[in-house]
């Protein structure tokens, strides 16, 4: 079956929502904060660790599953869920932002048709197309598959995203006419920069594709401020459905999070969490802290006191900068444990201070702690 999103209780002073998603796999509260898995694996996790920090739908990539092993070996595999041995559900991108940082000329590559690139694999010449990305999606299996989108930098000229809006807008209506997996949902993508009139161009135009969700995109593609961030929010949600679901693409910021709830999304995604575990930096209630810093040497308090993570009930600051040091898999791997589960803590406690109409007092004490207490 297609996802169902029902929207159960909004809060009394913002546009925060709480609500739920029915799936092909159970059903899973919203907001929700949504692991990513690019090459079908949260990196360095086992789908059973995932599962243990209680994440509901996750994702992979489009672009790098169609270069490596092929949509055609995972179709033959019985689908992405069996071919990575996860039983939840799974969010496929359309490749648009992976196939857009590859693009030199964007004048000469990107068509009407679609847009070509050289791989970064082997530098072989590609051709991606909305119908095609929807076509590897549909092999994949995914539950919800992403429209091909451009993807311009915030930099770009007014000149520039206007069209790109439209192009976009065009390349949603090809590939949903080509979409023929029945159980999988297909989410439109808005666009326009921080723009409200390109905003509310795009969304009220892709709204009228009538796709089963919809996402925000342009957001993490060049460094956006903040402020053209939650802009690019403001002038999109009040131009989507109740009763469909909003999703925030590639952010994942704990307080980019709670101010994307309070504006009205509903999931989010983000390789932060995985990527500065690499780097031995953690999440905590109090501000990131980096393992590497000598003064942990010693200290053999868990990264946080009422963390549930696995990582927090078995390890030691002390023992995890070990590991860190030393190059050490380990290190990295429960480090990214803890900064997932962080993570869907927090959209967690969103939930509760949603049902009961808490939320700034939530994000005011938030602030208060992950900026004040250990800076």
């Amino acid at each position: 079956m297609k996802i169902k999103y029902t929207l159960l209780k909004q809060d009394d002073n913002t546009k925060a929502r709480y609500g739920k998603i029915e799936t092909n796999y159970g059903i899973f509260e919203t907001p929700m904060f949504m692991p990513v898995g690019t090459k079908a694996t949260v990196k360095g996790l086992s789908v059973e660790e995932v599962k243990d920090a209680h994440a509901g739908i996750i994702l992979a990539n489009t672009y790098h599953l169609w270069l490596r092993p092929g949509a055609d070996l995972i179709e033959k595999a019985g689908g992405l869920h069996k071919f990575m041995n996860y039983d939840g559900p799974i969010l496929t991108d359309s490749g648009g932002f992976q196939v857009f940082s590859l693009v030199k000329n964007k004048k000469k590559d990107i068509t009407e048709e679609g847009v070509h690139f050289k791989s970064h694999i082997d530098g072989s010449k590609l051709f991606l197309t909305p119908e095609l990305s929807i076509q590897i999606q549909n092999k994949l299996d995914s539950d919800i598959a992403m429209s091909f989108d451009e993807c311009p930098p915030a930099s770009a000229s007014y000149e520039y995203l206007k069209n790109s809006v439209l192009r976009t807008i065009r390349w949603a209506k090809r590939g949903k006419d080509v979409h023929s997996n029945e159980r999988q949902s297909l989410f439109g993508i808005v666009q326009g920069g921080a723009y409200q009139d390109l905003r509310k161009l795009s969304a009220t135009e892709t709204v009228k594709l009538d796709f089963d969700g919809y996402s925000i995109g342009g957001v993490a593609n060049d460094n956006e401020s903040k402020e053209d961030m939650y802009k690019a929010i403001d002038y999109s949600v009040p131009y989507l459905p109740e009763d469909k679901v909003r999703y925030l693409m590639g952010v994942g910021e704990p307080i980019d999070i709670i101010e994307g709830v309070i504006r009205g999304v509903d999931i989010f995604d983000c390789v932060l969490p995985t990527r500065i575990a690499r780097h031995g930096v953690a999440f905590t209630r109090y501000g990131k802290i980096n393992l590497n810093n000598a003064k942990f040497k010693e200290d053999f308090t868990p990264l946080e006191d009422d963390c549930d993570c696995y990582t927090c009930k078995s390890y030691t600051k002390a023992y995890i900068r070990h590991l860190i040091r030393n190059n050490e898999m380990l290190g990295a791997r429960l480090l990214s444990i803890h900064n997932i589960r962080f993570l869907i803590r927090l959209t967690e406690e969103l939930r509760e201070a949603i049902k009961e109409n808490k939320i700034l007092e939530y994000k005011a004490k938030f602030i208060e702690d992950y900026y004040g207490k250990n800076k």
